[in-house]
């Protein structure tokens, strides 16, 4: 399950959060939701970078969890074309 309660954020942690996502609606990189649609979201996740700098990301680790791991992965680019160069 995606959906989980809020972790607990202080004042300037929301105010952060509304700002970038503010930036994000503005940019049309996200759209707003109505409150009939039925959407699976996951918890936003603040990061801090330095000279407190703010990322805004999700906490996707339930969907991590419920991810079955490819039975053949992808190849490295490289050793991709190691082998095609032979």
């Amino acid at each position: 399950m995606l959906r989980r309660p809020p972790y607990p954020k202080g004042l300037e942690t929301m105010e952060e959060i509304r700002k970038h996502v503010n930036e994000l609606l503005d940019m049309d990189v996200i759209a707003y939701i109505e409150n009939n649609e039925i959407v699976k979201v996951t918890t936003p996740i603040l990061i801090t970078w330095n000279h407190r700098k703010y990322g805004l990301c999700g906490d996707f680790r339930g969907l991590n969890n419920n991810t079955k791991a490819d039975r053949y992965p992808i190849p490295r680019i490289p050793h991709a074309l190691e082998k095609v160069a032979k």
